[in-house]
């Protein structure tokens, strides 16, 4: 859930973990396994989780997966990435984690079933999350699928709105925007928790 200089990472790893407990009202798993839904993981598919955070949904799509499966997390801020490997050595999750920035991922074409974004994009700059996407894009499988979720414009004040209030989308824009990644849409609508949008995209297959 952080970027790099072209948005803003967050580097307070412990801290961020006790701000989405706070959030959540200790219902993070549940919260995590809510924005994995739309991704309808199969066992044997090889996941790249952008802007991983601490590790929490990377750790929890490798369950998905299984031990045929592959996951990947990538942040671009080295305390993130040091409390998830932190994460996974203590849970006994085999799911790996690596620096990078999401709009200059470190991998070769066609490399993942899956590439997740969850609750990140709106850290980015406009033209920053169109790279991002792309480079979703580019490294998945013809026919893999990305599955964005973020906050789309929520009214009102309050602690949630307050903590959200930067760089929210229109449910619209957000559509538009996996599409300008050069995917197909082929699934989209609320999460059901806060004002999380999701949008699944497919790289269609290749002639």
């Amino acid at each position: 859930m952080s970027t790099n200089s072209a948005g803003g990472t967050i580097a307070w790893a412990g801290g961020y973990d006790l701000l989405v407990t706070l959030l959540t009202f200790g219902g993070e798993r549940r919260f995590r396994e809510k924005l994995l839904v739309p991704a309808k993981l199969r066992a044997g598919e090889a996941v790249l989780d952008i802007g991983c955070g601490t590790g929490t949904l990377a750790l929890l799509a490798k369950k998905h997966v299984g031990a045929s499966g592959s996951v990947l997390g990538i942040d671009a801020a080295p305390e993130m990435i040091a409390r998830a490997h932190m994460k996974s050595r203590r849970k006994g999750v085999a799911a790996e984690f690596q620096v990078a920035a999401a709009q200059s991922l470190p991998f070769a074409d066609k490399s993942f079933d899956v590439v997740l974004s969850t609750v990140m994009l709106h850290h980015l700059r406009r033209e920053s999350r169109e790279q991002a996407l792309r480079e979703a894009r580019r490294v998945l499988k013809p026919g893999g699928r990305v599955v964005a979720v973020d906050f789309v414009k929520m009214p009102g004040k309050g602690l949630m709105a307050h903590f959200i209030s930067h760089g929210q989308v229109d449910p619209r824009a957000l559509v538009s925007l996996v599409e300008t990644g050069g995917l197909t849409v082929v699934d989209s609508g609320p999460v059901g928790m806060w004002n999380l949008q999701f949008v699944v995209g497919r790289r269609e297959l290749e002639a």
